[in-house]
């Protein structure tokens, strides 16, 4: 790879690019960027049924429109008392165009009257990395982050179920700690640590 390399996220969420530049500032690579800050492309339709089809879909669609080494990932909730509800749907579970709060709301409602032994749930992140040039290149990671749904939002930062979610790993919600403490635990600083060694050992050997 050449010293110019850079890696494209394929995500307009901005507190997602904030942590993904974050999480991957110790690669090989000059730039981190959103897709939006390079190209005008069309959203890619999440119509898969697992978190790994739709993650392969959104990072292949991006690579091979621009051409570059492409990132994405899909993430899910997990709730075991909604038989793992909302799943892959976590980002619209109160609709296409809801808001961080329309979905926490909609969540504590399902749970209503649920105890606390039975709100257990995890974070699921799948991440896929696409590289379209020569012969193409692909790799998939996943992480995971075993937690609880709380009977009410705790903290201000983060973002999605975050105020919602409880981890015994530093006893708060991950609304209630820092981008860093979050980007150490989190499921997607998990996944992302798999896939920095997975693109660490091809950048360096393509």
């Amino acid at each position: 790879m050449t010293p110019t390399e850079r890696i494209v996220l394929a995500t307009r969420n901005a507190d997602k690019i904030r942590e993904m530049r974050k999480l991957f500032s110790s690669l090989p690579v000059t730039e981190v960027v959103g897709v939006e800050e390079i190209a005008d492309l069309a959203e890619v339709i999440e119509d898969g049924t697992t978190l790994r089809e739709n993650a392969l879909k959104k990072a292949r669609t991006v690579a091979e429109a621009l051409g570059e080494l492409c990132l994405a990932d899909d993430t899910g909730l997990e709730v075991d008392a909604l038989g793992g509800a909302p799943g892959i749907y976590a980002a619209r579970y109160a609709g296409e165009e809801a808001t961080y709060a329309d979905n926490c709301a909609k969540l504590l409602r399902e749970l209503e009257g649920v105890g606390v032994s039975r709100r257990g749930a995890r974070f699921r992140t799948v991440m896929a990395a696409v590289d379209p040039r020569g012969e193409g290149w692909e790799c998939t990671v996943d992480g995971v982050l075993e937690g609880r749904i709380l009977v009410e939002p705790k903290g201000n930062r983060g973002f999605g179920y975050d105020p919602l979610f409880w981890t015994a790993d530093l006893d708060r919600s991950l609304a209630e700690i820092s981008l860093e403490e979050k980007n150490r635990i989190s499921h997607r600083a998990r996944a992302a640590r798999a896939m920095r060694e997975k693109l660490r050992e091809y950048l360096v050997g393509a």
